[in-house]
Parts: C-alpha cells; sequence; structure tokens
C-alpha cells in the first residue's frame, strides 16, 4: 500500500484579505479567486466525524484536505461535551465531600475556587487538543485549510485560497445552540451551552431554559459548585427520554436542590442592575425568576449558512440537510455526517456515520446506518442510557413486547458503594430478541455498553443472561435483569412435567 501524501500544514488568508496573489477566474458574472486543487476526498468540519472521515481516508493513500473555519476538534471539543463533563466531573467531587457521612467519614462543605474549576476544564481541554491538531493531521497526509468552505457547483468548494475539486465531499460542519425568538432577550446577557464556560464572574443563580439533556446536567453541576439552579420547560424535563426513567432523574435533581419547572413557558427577559429577570406562565399564572446568569439550551441548529448549498443542489431545511440511509445527499458525490444531517448531537453518533461513509466512498461497500445501535446517554447523577427502542416505541411499531427490570438496590455493588437509585429495563421482543434497553443509575454510560452489543446483533435475551457478571460489580444489574426473562419457567406446567419425568429417571 502506498503511503498517504505529506503536506505542509498552512492558515490560508480568505481571498476577500486580498490572499497573496492566488490565480483567479470568471464564472459568467461572479469573479471567482483561487488556485485550482484537486483531491480524492474534501472533509468539511473538523469535529469527531470529520476527523475520522479524514485519518481514515489519508490512511488508505487518498488525497484528503480538511477545511476547518473556526478550531481543530468542533464545538465537542472546545465549547461542548468535553468542557461540560469535565465541570460535571468537578461537581461530583464537591458532591462527594457533601455526603461522605454515609461511609463513616465527616462530611465537609467543600472550599470551592471557581478559577481553578475553569483551570481543570481548560486543562483537559488542552490535554485532549493534540490529538485533533493540524500538526497531527499534516503528519498523518490531511492537507488542512483554516478558512470557511463555501461551494461554487456540484464539484467545487472555494476555501481560502482554493478552489477544490473533489471526487467526494463529507459535510461535517456540526451544529450551534439554538436561541429562540424570546422577548427581550436581545437585550439581555446571556450564555448558551456554547459559551456557559466563558462566564468570568461567580455564578450564584444560574437559571437554565430548556429541560433536555444538556440543560439538566448544566443545571447539577453548577448546584454542586455552590449556586442555586432553575431549570425552565415549557413541556417535560427530559421529554424525549423513557418517561419511567427520566422521572428517576428529575427526582434525584430535586431532591439535590435543583429546581425544575415543566410546564412553564418563558414569556419575556429583562435586564435588571446585575442580573436578569425571567418572566413565565405556569396554569397557577404569572411568576418571575431572577438569574445571575441565563442559559439557553433549548437545542442545536444545523451549522448551514456559509456552505452555499444550493449551488451544490443539496437538499436541506433548516432541520438539516436531507440524508438517505448511507447519509449520501441529494448530490451523489456529497455526504454529510454527523449534526449537520439533523441527528442528535453527540461525538459517538458522528464517528458511526463517519464509519458508514468511508465502507461507502472508499470501498463501494453498500454501507447504511441503523440508528438503533446508537446509543444516548444524560450525563446527570443519576445517569440515564438508552439504546435501541424504547418500550413505547417498541408497542408502537406493533412489537409483542416484554419488559425486563432489575432494581440497582438489589445489587450488591450499589449497596456497597450506597448509589442504588435507579434500574435496568430492557424490552424484548415476544420470542426474546433484545430490542433495546434503557438504565438509569450509576455509569449507565458504562453499562449501556453491552445492550448496544446486544441490539447490533441481534441478540436473544439468554445470551445476555448466559454471561458471568464479576462480583461485586454494577454489571450484575444487567444480569439479574436478563435472567428475568426465564422467571415464568418454575410456574409453567410443561416444565414442571419435564423436570418430574427426569427425577423419575433417578
Amino acid at each position: 500500500m502506498s503511503q498517504p501524501p505529506r503536506f505542509t500544514p498552512q492558515t490560508q488568508r480568505s481571498p476577500e484579505s486580498g490572499g497573496g496573489g492566488a490565480p483567479s477566474e470568471t464564472t459568467g458574472d461572479v469573479h471567482v479567486a483561487g488556485e485550482p486543487l484537486e483531491v480524492d476526498i474534501c472533509v468539511i468540519g473538523a469535529g469527531a466525524g470529520g476527523l475520522a472521515v479524514a485519518t481514515a481516508a489519508a490512511a488508505f493513500g487518498r488525497r484528503v484536505v480538511l477545511v476547518e473555519k473556526q478550531k481543530m476538534g468542533g464545538s465537542g471539543l472546545h465549547a461542548g461535551c468535553v468542557p461540560g463533563k469535565a465541570l460535571i466531573a468537578s461537581g461530583r467531587r464537591a458532591h462527594a465531600m457533601r455526603t461522605a457521612g454515609a461511609f463513616g467519614i465527616a462530611p465537609v462543605e467543600p472550599q470551592i475556587d471557581l478559577r481553578a474549576v475553569s483551570a481543570h476544564v481548560r486543562g483537559i481541554v488542552s490535554t485532549l487538543a493534540p490529538n485533533a491538531s493540524l500538526e497531527r493531521m499534516t503528519g498523518l497526509g490531511v492537507r488542512v485549510i483554516l478558512a470557511a468552505g463555501r461551494f461554487l457547483d456540484k464539484r467545487t468548494l472555494l476555501a481560502g485560497d482554493y478552489r477544490i475539486t473533489a471526487r467526494r465531499f463529507v459535510i461535517a460542519t456540526g451544529s450551534s445552540s439554538t436561541v429562540p425568538p424570546i422577548e427581550g432577550l436581545e437585550g439581555c446577557p446571556f450564555y448558551t451551552d456554547d459559551t456557559i464556560g466563558e462566564v468570568d464572574r461567580k455564578v450564584t443563580h444560574l437559571v437554565v431554559i430548556g429541560g433536555g439533556a444538556t440543560g439538566l446536567e448544566l443545571a447539577q453541576a453548577h448546584l454542586r459548585l455552590g449556586a442555586r439552579a432553575t431549570v425552565i420547560d415549557g413541556a417535560r424535563a427530559l421529554g424525549r427520554d423513557d418517561p419511567e426513567a427520566a422521572s428517576v432523574v428529575v427526582a434525584a435533581l430535586r431532591s439535590e436542590g435543583v429546581d425544575i419547572r415543566e410546564g412553564t413557558k418563558v414569556e419575556r427577559v429583562e435586564k435588571m442592575a446585575g442580573f436578569v429577570r425571567v418572566h413565565v406562565s405556569t396554569i397557577h399564572g404569572f411568576e418571575t425568576v431572577d438569574a445571575s446568569h441565563l442559559v439557553i439550551a433549548v437545542g442545536r441548529t444545523p451549522n448551514l449558512s456559509d456552505l452555499n448549498l444550493a449551488a451544490a443542489g443539496i437538499k436541506h431545511t433548516r432541520n438539516g440537510i436531507a440524508v438517505n440511509r448511507g447519509f449520501r445527499t441529494s448530490n451523489r458525490r456529497i455526504y454529510a455526517i454527523g449534526d449537520v444531517n439533523g441527528s442528535a448531537p453527540s461525538n459517538h453518533s458522528a464517528a458511526y456515520q463517519a464509519e458508514v461513509v468511508l465502507k461507502r466512498a472508499l470501498f463501494w461497500l453498500p454501507a447504511k446506518a441503523n440508528k438503533a445501535i446508537v446509543p444516548s446517554v444524560t450525563m446527570t447523577d443519576p445517569e440515564l442510557a438508552q439504546v435501541g427502542m424504547s418500550e413505547d416505541e417498541a408497542r408502537a411499531a406493533r412489537h409483542r413486547v416484554h419488559v425486563l427490570r432489575w432494581p440497582f438496590s438489589e445489587v450488591d455493588r450499589a449497596q456497597i458503594d450506597r448509589t442504588v437509585l435507579g434500574h435496568a429495563k430492557i424490552v424484548t421482543s415476544s420470542k426474546g430478541q433484545v430490542l433495546g434497553a434503557t438504565i438509569v443509575g450509576p455509569s449507565a454510560s458504562e453499562l449501556i455498553q453491552v445492550w448496544s452489543l446486544a441490539v447490533a446483533e441481534k441478540l436473544h435475551v439468554k445470551a445476555m443472561a448466559a454471561h458471568v457478571a464479576p462480583y461485586p460489580s454494577l454489571g450484575e444489574v444487567s444480569k439479574r435483569a436478563a435472567v428475568r426473562h426465564f422467571s415464568q419457567l418454575p410456574g409453567n406446567p410443561k416444565t414442571r412435567r419435564i423436570i418430574d419425568l427426569l427425577s423419575r429417571l433417578g
């Protein structure tokens, strides 16, 4: 196999800046600058999905160019997932100090240094950033252009000083926080889940508009770091998750002190002297909530505006680029992966989609995505993780559903760790095929992985019941739930007759 080509890293200047005398041409009435550059694959966006496509394609000897207009690693590394989870980790340490009494250790109120917490978060980002750096990508044979990309036609992208023609394009530009049209918001200071990490003064009362996974994660983390926290949601918190599991998370956060206001509509916001006043309405009337910091976390909007998709013949809506199960757009040469196609935002989902595209673009395999095998995780405490069909989805699909449960309170390791809140809930067909799983409780994000495998491989639940879980471990919750599939056997008359017959045979 040939070695991937090597390129020299460089930051390109946009054509509008006068950019270094690059050749230009006239297309119709539009003057287009740029030096021609022909490659096999052009990836637009250096987040998790884009990096996965670029590095793998280069490893197979393809000529690859990666276009990124902001930071290498995308918002997941610099603004979203990584900083958020680092903040959650700090909050958990503080919570452990306050709740150590149950273990015979005197609880203490932690002395929280918010500057040190911020340094911790930045340190984690700095540690992980080299994995997505321009230098690393260049060393792997990927040419990097730090500029916005804009399609000129169905086969050409203008980025910096280059007009890029590629056999295949992969759009992986991600998404940004959605800012809803709330009256008064334009005149008020506010943050989003992308910018809350930029807070430079003490948070005394964090008010989060949006009761999804991100909103609840931010609220609990800041509560544990010494702030008051209020979450406002127009419907139900964690409304997209299994209601039974979601209620466990919501109750746990409320017991800690997070004020979660469901069925509450934000009417308007108002800038006051040193704080923001949020005006809300409920079935009981109008109320106000005063915030030292206001966060908008109502969802994500795909990053499409700079791309000039119409010129490339790519169909899209405000919800994202339209793709088929192989992530091909209406332009057969162009794929779109990750948040930009309207998928649920997560690094692991984008990376999975990258695998599908690589199989199609490099090997011409008829690979198609199976959304059911991609887990979702809410990193609150307790955690909530799901994969495959929920109980409601399975019933809606007209499956004859069996639901298997096991509580963490009946798992010895959970008792030892005093983390007994939650359960495992497994959904199977009437014949025992695993259709989906929901785990709410300690380490749910880790425990869901075995069920992701079960759904991906269409395993029978007896395969899950047959494995041996180490003792004492939280993994016993999965084993015990699976064994529930056989709970009716002792009372089955046919089974009893067989056992009686075998006993008479000696």
